[in-house]
């Protein structure tokens, strides 16, 4: 850059010596400017804490660009004296004025972050009245929100049945959620995000660094001289082209999934699905009228010893139910026998709630119960639904085993007892299978007779001859 004369032409420079001749002229100053210009260079490449704004240098000059280029190009112009030219295409101001007509604005850098990308992903169970109409009001409700439906399947009767997919802006997708889920009622809801920045961060980096190797395969296909060299970095190119591709396909589908949420949403029909279950235990004992009920699921007492049957009643269902109804034809036992333990039987059992009952018995041998319980279910209007009645079966078992000691009179004819019929049951086993035969000893009875006969020199019976009278 060439320093101008800052006096005017004629004007001798203040310090000219008396005698007429000159100071060291400015031509002279330019190698120790040079060096200065230099020097502010390096400084201004290692200065990394400059301000961001525009410069404004001594010259009153502002313009945007890099900071430190502005600096080190105003620096050199103060050292050679002459004022720096605007890049931007702003002409130079007095000092005095910040920015002129013809000035631009400062610029503040922005400083650039990496947003993290997630996927935000969210599935629901939906209970409605009407599968049909809820389907539009969802797809409506989407629509709404920028969103669109994404996919849809849907069965009919018996039980119908909608699944929804949508496709929502991530910012939207709580809102969507919080309205999807207001059109019925929720019974399941899973919500996930899956951060897949540095998934997406290594696919760019592995996409750029496929994409040179595409360019320098071009390159040595363009040089080679020989088909054999051709074919095979050729075959090369096609190798890391696919794998390019396929990188890019994975690339776009990520970044499609950042870019809108996606919420499955099942719609299904709300019926009531009234539902009871049962559960038979047994402890021994009668002391405490069956307050220790629950008991085990299966035990073991002395025959004639006191056991206490619990039966655990539960509304499993999401009706009330009422009206119940127990028998066991083991023990035979019906709903007036029981003990009442928790709650009563007579009043309405909401969903979850339990009724316990109880029975006193004295087994004298082992025995599986067979208790069936039923109750009626409530509508919402109070109605019993008779119609609609639930029932449940349950068992356990009870071993009642001989105490032991010496047999008495009633052992020893209930011995005498199982071994008559034990007789009894093996002559109609022998019977069942002799009587099919018996025909057969029939007939080598009668052949054994018929030999006999003839072996004793009896005549065979045949036609009688008269005798000729005698002269």
């Amino acid at each position: 850059m060439r320093a101008r004369n800052l006096l005017a032409p004629g004007k001798r420079r203040t310090g000219d010596s008396d005698s007429g001749e000159p100071m060291i002229g400015i031509h002279r100053l330019r190698p120790i400017g040079a060096t200065v210009v230099a020097l502010l260079f390096v400084a201004a490449a290692c200065s990394t804490g400059s301000d961001d704004s525009g410069i404004d240098t001594a010259g009153g000059f502002a313009f945007e660009g890099d900071a430190a280029t502005v600096s080190t190009v105003a620096a050199a112009e103060q050292a050679l004296g002459e004022p720096a030219a605007a890049p931007s295409g702003g002409e130079a101001r007095d000092g005095d004025d910040a920015l002129g007509t013809g000035g631009v604005a400062p610029v503040a850098l922005a400083i650039q972050t990496v947003a993290r990308q997630i996927i935000f992903t969210a599935d629901m169970t939906v209970a409605v009245t009407d599968v049909a109409a809820a389907g539009v009001e969802a797809t409506r409700i989407v629509e709404g929100l920028g969103g669109f439906l994404f996919g849809q399947q849907t069965v009919g009767l018996p039980e119908p049945r909608s699944m929804l997919t949508f496709k929502v802006a991530p910012d939207d997708f709580q809102e969507a959620l919080s309205r999807l889920g207001s059109i019925g009622e929720i019974r399941t809801q899973n919500v996930s995000a899956d951060d897949v920045t540095e998934r997406i961060v290594d696919l760019e980096s592995r996409i750029k660094t496929a994409e040179v190797s595409v360019e320098r395969l071009q390159g040595l296909i363009a040089e080679a001289t020989t088909v054999a060299a051709i074919a095979e970095l050729e075959t090369q190119l096609l190798d890391r082209e696919t794998q390019l591709e396929v990188m890019r396909g994975q690339l776009r589908t990520i970044q499609d999934q950042v870019a809108y949420a996606t919420i499955v949403v099942t719609l299904t029909e709300a019926v009531s699905r009234p539902q009871v279950d049962l559960a038979v235990t047994a402890y021994p004992g009668h002391a405490d009228a069956g307050q220790s009920c629950p008991g085990d699921g299966g035990i073991q007492v002395e025959q004639g010893d006191d056991v206490t049957m619990c039966f655990e009643i539960t509304n499993t269902g999401d009706m009330p139910l009422t009206d119940f109804d127990l028998n066991d034809t083991v023990l035979e036992l019906e709903l007036v026998d029981l003990l009442v333990v928790f709650g009563d039987p007579e009043d309405t059992i909401e969903p979850g709630q339990t009724l316990i009952l109880a029975a006193e018995v004295a087994p004298e041998r082992s025995f599986r119960s067979q208790t069936r319980v039923t109750a009626a279910p409530v509508n919402a209007d109070g109605e019993v639904l008779e119609n609609r009645r639930v029932s449940t079966t349950s068992s356990t078992f009870v071993e009642a085993v001989d105490p032991g000691g010496l047999p008495g009179f009633a052992d020893g004819l209930e011995t005498s007892v199982d071994a008559l019929r034990t007789i009894g049951g093996v002559a109609v086993v022998v019977a069942g299978v002799v009587v099919p035969f018996l025909w057969l000893a029939v007939l080598a009875g009668a052949f054994i007779w018929w030999r006999r006969r003839r072996a004793g020199g009896e005549p065979v019976a045949g036609p009688t001859e008269t005798p000729e009278p005698t002269a």
